[in-house]
């Protein structure tokens, strides 16, 4: 029997979609993400000797032990190895990792790259095979070494000295930037200020006048006095037309999706969160089962570049002049982006005849949206401009000159496939010295507002715009902040569905720290100028040491200066004794919240949960008789004995009925009811629990339900 080519994938579908292209004489098999990572082991457990040129020391996690022992067997079993992990940085350096822990020869060409997971560019990789680029192995390197030191060095410190949980070299970049907005929100002063607009009437059209300018200055108004003056000057006076301004102006489409922008609209657009949406990008690049076939249906999605390539976009104008005609044929247009690594082309769709309603049958409701999102998009990017007839009138009634401006869509171009926000206003037929009387003039009363908090959609825009992180790096950066506790997502004034960033009090304290002992580290400038050095390395114009000794010495003498001079933070001391050891009882935090412990911890372990202070009335244990409170606990607050834990009694909660939704259960026909979990969240499920058990899922995939049909004389 003879032995097959082996190809090693990251992911496991990955794999089962490029093995169906390859047929039998290869094997195709996941690595399941990096098979090490650095030791913790060493001087300060680092992983990293700083004294030797910041040689490192790398282990395979305990998770990944039988997966590497697994992949030596099938490698000494190959023919040969090809090493085809994702087309980037991190996918480099596994495919390095891969090669010195499996004994795959460096010196060879055995790395593949492709952009798609569909077969032409599977089978092209296969032929072009290169050895594994060491430059982008030392950029990647060099990032987890900065990591890692400045991860481990800062976590350590502020744990000591205000217990916060973490901090890094980009995530408390993105914490500043949120808790600087609120600095600015809290020192906003709002300041009044008025409009003023004449409404006039012309043969059948209405259209409103703008105040522009007084006496050929900008016109500011400051207060109602001011603005009465104004209107009784012009109410009822007659307006000359001084200009008509007529031409064609064109609108562009939007550039194809990078990482970011396809994130911010998935956000805005589908109310998804950068992590749901990137899931759900893996799923469409890594390969869809269509019919009898699998295929990758978009390109690699983390990407700064918006380039397509010259093959797509022949497929795709060819296409475009097909659907929609000769006309809606645009021009092929990219933008530089100086932080752009430009490794790979824009994410867009792989095949140009798989339409969104083509394939939707095959697609989640999710997964469809998404792709939907993509694929209109792009087309879009490649289609002729949208053409306005535009107007622009000025009016002068004395010192006071007014403007209006309208327009009319002649050509709708990309408009067709990608709508946008911006209605027609028609302005009347109008010549210069025409005299118009107003129906009326009024002013209108404003307030400046503050800026305001950042989205995940602004955050992940104010990121990409000053160059910290990566596309790969800016849903974990979200993810981090708001699991350590420094920042939360609530509904934002402006819109009951967009949610926006507010700092804690502990994210808060931990910007404060930073910005008085790291400042020069943990700022904007610092750490994009740290992204353009990893660019650099992976260029071949740096060299990592380079990059790591400029850094180390400094950072190091800020954290012996913190040492020695960040006040600690000590625990909040109740007033109370311990029973067990009757030392002081302060209050800590711990992973679900606040709770009371001894001082003297760890000797004494005595700890009960955070009573509630409020006076509130919750009656006597049934089983003590102490009184009950109300206690925080893992799924929310709860009524328990305050004796705890001499006394274990909990109040049950009395939940209310279930309430009908008016719909079928898919699985068995019976009623779906509305309920209320013990843990007091709503959820839909069978009404035939629990023979039946189906539930309604959360993110609206699955099977629908089906609607009840009314009955004639209902």
């Amino acid at each position: 029997m003879s032995k097959k080519n082996l190809i090693i994938v990251e992911s496991p579908s990955k794999a089962d979609t490029i093995e169906k292209y390859l047929g039998d004489q290869y094997e195709v098999v996941a690595s399941k993400g990096h098979i090490c990572d650095l030791a913790t082991t060493g001087k300060g457990g680092l992983g990293i000797d700083v004294d030797n040129d910041f040689r490192t020391s790398y282990a395979i996690p305990a998770s990944k032990k039988t997966t590497v022992r697994q992949l030596k067997s099938k490698v000494e079993k190959a023919d040969k190895v090809l090493l085809a992990t994702d087309p980037d940085r991190e996918g480099e350096a596994i495919a390095y990792h891969l090669a010195t822990t499996l004994d795959i020869g460096l010196d060879e060409n055995n790395r593949v790259v492709f952009h798609e997971v569909t077969k032409p560019a599977v089978v092209k990789a296969m032929d072009n095979a290169r050895k594994v680029d060491m430059d982008l192995v030392d950029s990647q390197e060099t990032r987890r070494i900065l990591d890692r030191i400045i991860g481990f060095k800062l976590s350590t410190l502020l744990n000591s000295k205000i217990k916060s949980k973490s901090a890094g070299r980009v995530q408390s970049v993105a914490l500043k930037l949120i808790v600087d907005r609120e600095d600015e929100i809290n020192a906003f002063i709002s300041e009044e200020y008025w409009s003023i607009a004449a409404d006039f009437k012309f043969e059948e059209n209405s259209f409103v006048a703008d105040l522009t300018k007084i006496a050929g200055k900008k016109a500011k108004i400051s207060n109602k006095e001011e603005a009465d003056i104004i209107v009784n000057d012009c109410d009822n006076q007659p307006f000359t037309v001084s200009a008509v301004k007529e031409e064609v102006k064109n609108r562009k489409s939007r550039l194809p999706y990078i990482t970011s922008t396809l994130q911010q609209d998935a956000s805005v657009k589908l109310n998804f969160s950068s992590r749901k949406t990137m899931q759900i990008a893996q799923k469409l690049y890594e390969g869809v089962s269509i019919g009898s076939s699998a295929t990758g249906l978009i390109t690699y999605m983390r990407t700064d570049s918006n380039r397509l390539s010259s093959i797509f976009v022949t497929a795709a104008k060819d296409y475009i002049k097909k659907e929609y005609g000769e006309k809606y044929v645009g021009k092929y247009r990219s933008k530089a982006n100086k932080n752009a690594q430009d490794a790979h082309e824009a994410i867009r769709p792989t095949n140009i005849e798989n339409t969104p309603d083509a394939i939707k049958k095959f697609l989640s409701n999710d997964e469809y949206k998404l792709y939907k999102l993509i694929y209109e998009r792009t087309i879009a990017a490649l289609m002729a401009d949208a053409l306005y007839n535009s107007k622009s009138i000025i009016l002068n009634c004395g010192q006071y000159e007014y403007s209006a401006t309208g327009r009319t869509l002649i050509f709708d171009g990309y408009l067709k496939v990608y709508p946008e926000n911006g209605d027609d206003s028609m302005l009347p037929t109008l010549t210069e010295k025409q005299i118009l009387i107003p129906e009326k003039v009024e002013g209108k009363q404003h307030f400046t507002e503050p800026p305001l908090r950042y989205s995940e959609a602004r955050l992940i825009k104010a990121m990409e715009e000053n160059g910290i992180g990566r596309p790969s790096t800016y849903a974990t950066i979200v993810d981090t902040i708001v699991k350590r506790g420094y920042v939360k997502l609530e509904k934002s004034a402006e819109t009951s569905r967009t949610k926006v960033f507010v700092p804690t009090e502990q994210g808060v304290l931990t910007t404060r720290k930073l910005d008085e002992f790291f400042s020069s580290v943990i700022n904007v400038k610092y750490t994009a100028n740290m992204e353009k050095q990893l660019d650099e390395i992976a260029e071949g114009k740096m060299s990592k040491l380079t990059s790591l000794n400029e850094f180390y010495n400094p950072f190091m003498e800020l954290i012996d200066i913190a040492k020695d001079n960040m006040e600690k933070l000590e625990p909040v001391k109740t007033g109370e004794l311990c029973p067990e050891c009757g030392g002081e009882l302060v209050i800590r935090k711990g992973k679900y919240g606040e709770f009371v412990a001894c001082s003297n911890y760890p000797k004494c372990k005595y700890h009960h949960a955070l009573e509630n202070e409020d006076d509130t009335d919750h009656g006597t244990c049934p089983e003590c008789g102490n009184r009950l409170v109300e206690k925080r606990g893992r799924y929310g607050r709860f009524i328990a004995c305050s004796n705890y834990p001499e006394c274990k009694y909990i109040q049950k909660n009395e939940r209310p009925p279930a309430k009908e939704t008016g719909q079928l259960c898919p699985e068995c026909n019976s009623p779906l009811v509305e309920r209320v979990s013990r843990f007091n969240t709503t959820f839909v499920g069978c009404s035939n629990y629990p023979k039946c058990r189906y539930i309604v899922p959360n993110n609206n995939r699955g099977s629908k339900p089906k609607k009840v049909a009314k009955k004639k004389n209902d």
